[in-house]
């Protein structure tokens, strides 16, 4: 009786007091310029938001390499390479691992697109996509200009990729 009186105080107060850390008003809002950043990516080397102006953007945020919903984003935007490359849109992961993590991740998995990592949290917290440990999994369509067009936040692996190409073909219009 005891713990359950004591968890019914607790959990509410836990919550509250998490509620920044995943509110959703921390994420960069559709039409408001991307916030720009430069990371090293999988090759080594180092990759700005700004380097793909003229180009579409799905810049996605996502947990940990080598995990089983990563992997199933991560092939699913690799099997739809050539829709992307088609509309002009280039691919870029973010997560708070490591470059080595993100080699073995894209060898093992042979992904082609660029994987960025954030292990200071740099990028994650600009984008309100850091969820404690791990980046949450959220997408950005960023435009050719830069600025933020549609706005992903918990997404789900399976279907992700299909949803994205969607909206492409809507914000092409």
């Amino acid at each position: 009786m005891n713990f359950v009186r004591t968890f019914s105080v607790i959990a509410p107060l836990a919550i509250a007091l998490m509620g920044p850390v995943l509110r959703a008003a921390d994420v960069p809002a559709e039409g408001t310029v991307a916030p720009d950043f430069t990371l090293s990516s999988q090759e080594g080397k180092q990759v700005s938001l700004k380097d793909f102006r003229g180009q579409w953007v799905v810049l996605y945020f996502y947990p940990k390499d080598m995990t089983q919903g990563c992997t199933i984003e991560a092939h699913n935007f690799q099997a739809d390479q050539d829709k992307y490359t088609a509309k002009k849109a280039a691919i870029v992961g973010v997560s708070v691992d490591t470059v080595d993590s993100h080699v073995q991740f894209c060898t093992k998995e042979n992904l082609t697109f660029k994987l960025l990592a954030d292990p200071s949290h740099q990028v994650v917290d600009k984008y309100g996509s850091f969820g404690g440990a791990v980046a949450n999994r959220n997408t950005f369509i960023v435009d050719p200009k830069g600025v933020i067009r549609k706005v992903y936040v918990g997404v789900k692996p399976q279907p992700h990729s299909a949803e994205v190409l969607s909206a492409l073909d809507t914000l092409e219009k």
